[in-house]
């Protein structure tokens, strides 16, 4: 077998001891087009995401890359939105199972803990391909408060204060270091769990805006982001609070004026 064969077969290592199929899958999720961006506080965690209407004759309505997986919780993917579809069925599917089997709601590290079995099982069986998708799950834990985790094709997950995954994760990952070493008068870098609990509900919001909205240069219209919360806050509805939920428009734009005049 050549040196050039081994990315034929997702089941073969190459003598460098990479799985080349793998590797192929995080190039889709980066060359999507898209970046999400995720923030975790005191008592909110929150993603946004690009939101790209291709045609003119789309409904605009039918397009999103953030779903509902519980009631609190909810994900932004980024890569293939089919296989994000169809990943998004197992999840919720995995949750209802716990709940039928436990009578109480999934956490997210365990839906998260799950979701990153059945990926790796996909990197290892030459029946399925991994998927082309970066998953960052957010929700609210009972007894933690708000989580972040990030999921990836290979298998890997990890809880996060802050992450980004797509097009520019990098740039994003690199801009929201620099303003967690900034957070809890300059301590953060120290302590990142303490300067994750200094950040408020408006200021997770703001810190996520400006963090897309930088690694863009571009001030985004409501209808160019989507953001999805989670919120323990008082500063959150009664109705919804502690639950996943999509802002809407008219919420988006009063954010986006807010961090408008900031600056």
């Amino acid at each position: 077998m050549s040196r050039t064969s081994y990315d034929r077969f997702l089941t073969v290592f190459s003598p460098e001891g990479r799985l080349y199929q793998v590797e192929y899958a995080f190039k889709a999720i980066s060359g999507s087009g898209h970046t999400a961006i995720a923030v975790r506080g005191k008592d909110t965690a929150v993603v946004i995401t690009q939101k790209k209407v291709p045609d003119k004759l789309l409904d605009a309505s039918t397009i999103t890359h953030l779903f509902s997986i519980t009631p609190t919780i909810g994900c932004v993917m980024t890569g293939l939105i089919a296989d994000a579809r169809a990943q998004v069925m197992r999840a919720r599917a995995e949750a209802a199972d716990f709940r039928y089997k436990y009578g109480y709601e999934i956490t997210p590290d365990a839906l998260s803990r799950r979701m990153a079995n059945i990926n790796q099982v996909y990197t290892q069986r030459a029946g399925m391909r991994p998927l082309g998708i970066s998953m960052i799950l957010i929700g609210s834990d009972p007894e933690f408060g708000p989580q972040c985790f990030k999921l990836d094709p290979a298998g890997y997950f990890v809880g996060y204060h802050a992450t980004s995954a797509g097009q520019k994760q990098q740039e994003a990952m690199n801009h929201l270091e620099k303003k967690w070493k900034k957070l809890d008068s300059g301590r953060g870098a120290d302590d990142a769990v303490r300067a994750g609990q200094t950040l408020s509900r408006a200021e997770v919001i703001e810190l996520a805006i400006e963090a897309i909205s930088t690694v863009h240069a571009t001030d985004f219209k409501p209808d160019e982001v989507e953001i999805g919360i989670v919120s323990d806050s008082d500063e959150e509805d009664e109705k919804t609070r502690g639950q996943w939920r999509v802002m809407n428009e008219e919420e988006i734009e009063r954010h986006l004026l807010a961090y408008a005049e900031k600056d």
